[in-house]
């Protein structure tokens, strides 16, 4: 059994990550392999709590989710447009998802592949940054301003967060920036994308891992963690759209590249 205080710890180390472009699940992983925390149960609680992020975006951002909802009934053309954007970046990894979860999940939830993944990140966001694209003044500025064509690429791209330790906050926000948006708008997206992404992950490894889930870590637990992820979440999102506009990638770039080395000593 997961005692509620290192759920508590892991739920709020999910909620800070989450929407930094650091990489959440790699966190996790991390964090649950010093911890000494290891099975599936484990796997699937890491998954699971994305949930208590999502909560956070529903609540930042419930303008744009209530007109998206609104657009399912044909009361809001913004919103159905923003809707049919989110649904195409969400097909590609959720296709690339299913295909390769348990091959992932066999190979890829290591200290070393998640060490390897921070640091190919972390040199991607310093190389985004030196080349001025953040600071691109015909850049996109609003969600309104995505493309079908920058929804697709940032869909494509969010395939290779599927890797832990790449980071689907980096993989969309990057893909964004490159893509012509501002880093403000592609951040913005980034949250709203997450709500699909996330939730269909948890459904996915809750069916999948469910009852080894209640039986291993335990109910209070998981309300636990739950409950951290999506409290730390609301200002973790307010921070992050703050700096990247502030300080650019970079900052996360170099913190990645940190932790990397980091986790490559400790785990010779």
């Amino acid at each position: 059994m997961m005692t509620p205080s290192v759920a508590l710890l892991l739920g709020a180390l999910e909620g800070l990550t989450e929407f930094l472009p650091v990489s959440s699940t790699g966190h996790l992983i991390l964090a649950s392999h010093w911890l000494g925390l290891k099975g599936e149960a484990v796997k699937t609680f890491e998954v699971v709590i994305q949930a208590g992020a999502m909560i956070a975006v529903i609540g930042l951002y419930r303008h744009s989710v209530v007109a998206m909802v609104r657009g399912l009934f044909g009361k809001d053309r913004a919103g159905y447009r923003l809707l049919g954007l989110l649904l195409r970046s969400f097909l590609p990894a959720a296709i690339c998802g299913i295909a390769t979860h348990r091959w992932i999940k066999e190979w890829l939830f290591k200290p070393s592949a998640v060490a390897f993944a921070l640091a190919l990140g972390g040199f991607l966001m310093i190389w985004v940054d030196s080349r001025g694209h953040r600071k691109n003044r015909a850049a996109a500025t609003s969600l309104e301003s995505v493309t079908p064509r920058q929804a697709w690429l940032i869909g494509f791209a969010q395939c290779f967060s599927l890797w832990p330790g790449v980071s689907r906050a980096m993989a969309t926000v990057v893909a964004g920036i490159l893509g012509g948006l501002s880093p403000k708008a592609a951040a913005e997206y980034s949250f709203l994308l997450a709500l699909p992404t996330l939730g269909a992950a948890c459904v996915f490894d809750w069916v999948i891992g469910g009852a080894s889930l209640w039986q291993d870590i335990g109910g209070l637990s998981i309300l636990c963690g739950f409950a951290a992820a999506a409290i730390v979440a609301v200002f973790a999102i307010k921070s992050f759209v703050y700096s990247i506009a502030r300080w650019g990638l970079s900052v996360f770039g170099w913190y990645r590249l940190g932790l990397a080395l980091l986790v490559l000593r400790l785990s010779a």
